[in-house]
Order: C-alpha cells, then structure tokens, then sequence
C-alpha cells in the first residue's frame, strides 16, 4: 500500500471510526433471491402483494450478513424524501427500509424499535442481521425498523471508491494532497448528492418522516457509537415522538470530535496492554507491550520495511511494505474487541524480532475488509459539517500510537469538502426525563466509560453500565440482551439488576499463535 492510500485510509476509514467501527464487511440479502444466470425459462412468478405499514407498501425480503449464519426474514421498501427540505420539488432520496415484524404470539405493542447504526456512513439494513440475536426477545413484542440513512447502503450512496489512485511520490501523504482528494470526491459525488444536505440533522428529519408515515405515535431508539448521536439529536428534536433511547457506546452531544483518537486509544491500550504485564509469563515471554509498540513504530517511521507475506484471502504469497500508520490502524481497530486485542503484544513482538508477515498479513486483512464498509462521503458531510471546528492538532498527541494524524488529515479534507448547516444548539447535551439504558465498554478505544459518564448527569431517568473488559458495541455482551429486553419491556433502567453483569471476564493476553497461557 502506497504512502498516501496509507494516510488515507487512516484518515478516512479509520477517522470515521470516530464514532466506531468493527470490521465487518455486511451485505444486504434483499436481491439474494436472483435467477441463475442465464436461466430464461423460468416459470412467471406471481406478483406479490404489498403489506402496508402505514402508509408504506412493504413487501418481502430477505437480510444478510456475512457476520451471520442465518438470514433474517423482513419487509423492505423505499420511502421518498426531499434532498432539500428547503426545496420540496427538487432532488428526491429513496430512503432504504426494512421491516422486521414482532414475532410472538402474544400482544403486540404499537411503538416499534428503530435501529441507529454506526460510522458515519454503516447502513441498518446491512449492519443489523448480525445483532438480530441480541432483539430476540425484544421482537416478540415489538417491530424493528431499520432506515439506512441517507448516503449509505442503498439511500443514494455516497461512496468514493471511484477516486483515481494516483500515483506514488514523495510528499503523496502531505495534507494538501489529502485535500485534493477530498476535493476531487465532492465533485465525482456532486452529480448525484448536494453533499450539504447528508448530515445528521437532515437524517433525524427522515427517521421523524418514516416515523409519522409508519404511523408510530412513539418509538423506541437504539443507536449505536454513531447512532447514539443520530438518537440523541432525535431525541431533542422529537422529545414527543420518544418512548426510550438505548445508547450503547455513546457519543456526547457536548462533544467535539475532531482530536480525540490518540489519547482515547493511548488510554485503551494502557488498560488492554496491563493484562499482559500483570501476568508474569505473558510479561516474560512478550515483556511491556506498549514499550515493544514504541520501538516498533520508531523503527518504521525511520525506515519501512518489505514483507513477504501469505494473503489470507487468496493464500498466496504476496510482498507489500508495512509501514508504521499500517501497525497504528492495525492496533486501533484490534483495541475495538478486547478478544482479538489480546494477540496484539505477541504480534508486536515477533515483529520487533524480524518476523513481520503475521502483522502484515493481518493488516492487509482488514484494510481491504475496512475499504467497503463505510460510506466515505456521507461520513464527510457529517463530521466537515459538525465536528470541523475541532478538528485541531494537539501537542500533548505528539508521543501518542496514532499522533495527530487524525484531525491533519481530517481538517485537510474538510477544506474542500461542502458543509450542511447545524443547529446553533446542535452541541448542546440532551437533557430529557425519556428513559435512557446508556453501555460502555470498560476497554473502548473511541468512546470511554468517562462519556457516559457525562451523558447521564443530564439524563434523570437514565442509567449508565460500564461492562467490565469489553469495548465498542457492548449491547450483546454477557446477559446485556437480557437486561436490554427488560429496559424495552418496562423502560424503566434504574429496576435493572444488573448484578449478572459481574460474571463477564477479562479476555487472556495470548502468549503464543495457540492461545493464552492454561
């Protein structure tokens, strides 16, 4: 990978794991059900007449996910959105929809659950099929809805995939470069999107347009990372139309989110490395893992180093350069899931020792899962336009894994990119008596306990779980689904006993390839 497709992808696709990201790369299964190629005699199948919700005709589909075994059985449909509420008779937006009805026999209760998911820029109807199990109990008594928000999935996606690449040069990772990037994205995107209209506050006014046309007097917000910003934005906006908001790995309205990713991961790490150096044969064996990080990444910022390695794809033996922003991206997105972060200080320290392939490997790994899974233009519009002003390098991130890589690269992007207009009150935290189930994970790399923390003083009816161990998207955790079901059955967070909670344990730093040590 190449120097500035490396800062790119830092920049961008990690950038946006502002508000999370777990490295899954979903498709929806809505056109699964093709004919074989080539097959043209086919038997005419008969048409199939639409359920109503509302006011909009559902008919049937099927969702998947390749982090999924099983197909989740829906109602899909599009609804029509002004691009520009401002401008009714201009652009329209089909609005992607999926509708999972309530499966139980018993009452059915009329305030549907909406699904916020993450990024910016994951569509719901692609990211829900892998959390399906954690609704379980929830869907017996209630429909979940699903609207990929506009930009992502199949709500006129806004992706850059089809940027040149350029080619490679000495100073290719400078910020001006970056800058052309972005720019030469906004202008391929602009024959399809006013990219100013794709930000969270245009996107909370189509959920409130799905939800009015549904016909749900109320309904019941589950947002995640991201989302937990799109929930509570609706939340302010509709505080009527609202029966509860689950925020799980919540991100403060409060907040500015432009230079938050170094000291944020640096303080994960120190938490993730600990189980290593506490434990004296991984200490032995592996020594300090974030001393054995430092060496590694001064090595390759002075001098990147050649890999031969096997492509866990294809299993063939390729060569590519890994580089110290690969490691840091690596690092970062490993720290997401605590379980795959306790390989990190034994592939951090066969590298130290010459044996790079394994972290090579794995890098390429995710990066190419990572390059598909987020919309990268509406994750533009949504953090140019809200987050811009804070997009500032910081002194005290020098030393950090990621440094000031983050905002630079953003602050540069954001120069060339189109900005949406924001409430004057849009960074005012969400004060409301709605009751509230707010997650954090003890170990979360982007989101800290700390924010839900301050999220809750203005949440009166609201309850915060720290999840000892884990760290983003914590709702299917331990028994959380059970306590989740609970909160949607009585919306009432403080009866919650969360006491099963304790039995969750630390994940075991591994000491070798086969495991942690017995």
């Amino acid at each position: 990978m190449n120097s500035r497709k490396t800062r790119v992808v830092l920049a961008v696709a990690i950038a946006a794991a502002i508000f999370g990201y777990k490295a899954m790369q979903q498709k929806s299964g809505a056109d699964a059900d093709k004919a074989p190629a080539g097959r043209q005699d086919a038997a005419p199948v008969a048409a199939v007449k639409p359920v109503m919700l509302g006011k909009i005709a559902f008919t049937p589909c099927s969702l998947s996910s390749e982090m999924s075994r099983d197909n989740v059985d829906a109602q899909c449909a599009t609804f029509d959105v002004p691009e520009d509420r401002a401008n009714p008779g201009g652009r329209r937006i089909a609005l992607n929809i999926a509708w999972l009805q309530a499966t139980g026999n018993g009452e059915k209760m009329p305030d549907p659950v909406f699904f916020l998911a993450g990024g910016p820029g994951q569509a719901a109807v692609e990211s829900y099929p892998a959390l399906d199990p954690v609704f379980k109990e929830v869907r017996k008594h209630r429909a979940v809805i699903l609207v990929d928000q506009r930009g992502t999935g199949k709500s006129n996606l806004l992706s850059c995939a089809a940027i040149a690449e350029g080619d490679d040069g000495a100073g290719d990772d400078a910020p001006e470069k970056m800058q052309a990037q972005a720019a030469q994205c906004a202008q391929a995107l602009s024959k399809k999107a006013d990219l100013r209209f794709y930000t969270t506050t245009d996107a909370v006014a189509d959920l409130d347009a799905v939800r009015q046309a549904i016909g749900a007097a109320q309904v019941n917000l589950v947002g995640v990372s991201y989302g937990t910003r799109v929930a509570q934005q609706y939340a302010m906006r509709h505080p009527e139309a609202i029966r509860s908001i689950v925020l799980d790995s919540v991100v403060p309205n409060a907040l500015g989110l432009g230079n938050i990713f170094a000291r944020n991961l640096d303080d994960a790490l120190a938490l993730q490395f600990a189980l290593c150096t506490k434990e004296p044969t991984c200490k032995d064996k592996l020594g300090d893992p974030r001393a054995e990080l430092d060496t590694l990444l001064v090595k390759l910022r002075a001098q990147p180093v050649a890999v031969q390695y096997r492509d866990a794809t294809s299993g063939e033996t390729r060569q590519d350069t890994l580089r110290a922003e690969t490691v840091a991206a690596l690092v970062r997105m490993y720290a997401y899931m605590p379980l795959a972060a306790g390989l990190l200080p034994k592939l951090i320290h066969e590298a130290n020792a010459g044996r790079y392939e394994n972290l090579m490997a794995l890098s390429k790994m995710m990066t190419s899962g990572m390059k598909d899974a987020m919309a990268m233009g509406m994750q533009l519009s949504v953090v140019c336009s809200e987050d811009a002003d804070s997009m500032v390098s910081r002194a005290e991130d020098a030393g950090t894994v990621l440094g000031n890589l983050m905002p630079d690269g953003m602050a540069a992007m954001c120069k060339a990119w189109p900005k949406g207009n924001v409430p004057a009150d849009f960074h005012k935290p969400l004060a409301t008596r709605v009751p509230a189930l707010v997650l954090e994970g003890e170990f979360d790399p982007v989101t800290p306990p700390r924010y839900g923390k301050d999220v809750v003083k203005t949440l009166p009816n609201g309850r915060l779980f720290v999840l000892r161990g884990q760290g983003h998207n914590v709702i299917g955790a331990g028994c959380m689904p059970k306590l989740f079901a609970q909160f949607m059955e009585k919306a009432d967070a403080r009866a919650l006993d969360g006491k099963c909670l304790d039995t969750l344990a630390y994940a075991a730093p591994f000491t070798s390839f086969n495991g942690a040590e017995p």
